[in-house]
């Protein structure tokens, strides 16, 4: 018979996925140990090893399970039948809020998840992609016309996401500016950027000499 789980294994096995993000964000993926890692997260090496055969497992179930809290708490959010702009506000809002305390788990991903094997970054990028879709989707409703049969989404929706991803880098919350405020700022660029793409790129590049 298969061993019962313990009633508070859910919140065992978060605290252990974020001192281990802790480690790596703090020491790089590359110079961190299991030995280390087992320290860091105030359990037996032996105890590690039970849950994750090797650093790299333990290293992808972090982003697994940071990028599938993104996704859920986006998902909640949002409410595709309100107008673009405020879908697009509420998915930001939405996303910016699910990164409060996780700025480890969200430097391990962008720094480290290069380094798992091919088909685990496949499995990753498949939820990174879940994670993007409906920001897409408002982004282009936002002014389909600037879309059309132009590869154009992809680098605005991208653009949107470099406003985001890099919040952690710069951000305290007693800073000059609340996160909620910079949830506003960055969808009103956003959106007076797409809104002005009357011609889109074709406008934009000079005439051939």
């Amino acid at each position: 018979m298969a061993r019962s789980r313990a009633k508070d294994y859910g919140e065992k096995r978060a605290a252990l996925l974020h001192r281990a993000a802790t480690a790596f964000a703090r020491d790089g993926y590359d110079r961190a140990s299991m030995a280390g890692l087992a320290a860091e997260c105030g359990v037996s090496k032996a105890l590690l090893y039970h849950y994750y055969a090797s650093k790299e497992a333990l290293l992808a179930d972090i982003i697994r399970v940071h990028l599938e809290g993104l996704v859920g708490a986006v998902a909640a959010a949002d409410r595709p039948g309100v107008a673009p702009a405020v879908r697009l506000r509420g998915l930001v809002g939405a996303l910016l809020d699910a990164y409060r305390d996780a700025d480890a788990e969200h430097r391990v991903q962008i720094e480290a998840l290069r380094l798992l094997p091919g088909p685990v970054q496949d499995e990753l990028k498949q939820i990174e992609r879940r994670l993007v879709a409906p920001f897409a989707e408002a982004i282009r409703a936002l002014n389909p016309a600037a879309f059309g049969a132009r590869p154009l989404l992809k680098p605005v929706t991208m653009a949107l996401f470099g406003m985001l991803n890099w919040l952690y880098m710069w951000f305290r919350e007693d800073g000059p500016i609340s996160r909620d405020d910079y949830a506003a700022l960055a969808t009103d660029m956003l959106v007076a950027g797409v809104k002005a793409l009357k011609d889109g790129l074709a406008a934009r590049r000079p005439p051939p000499s």
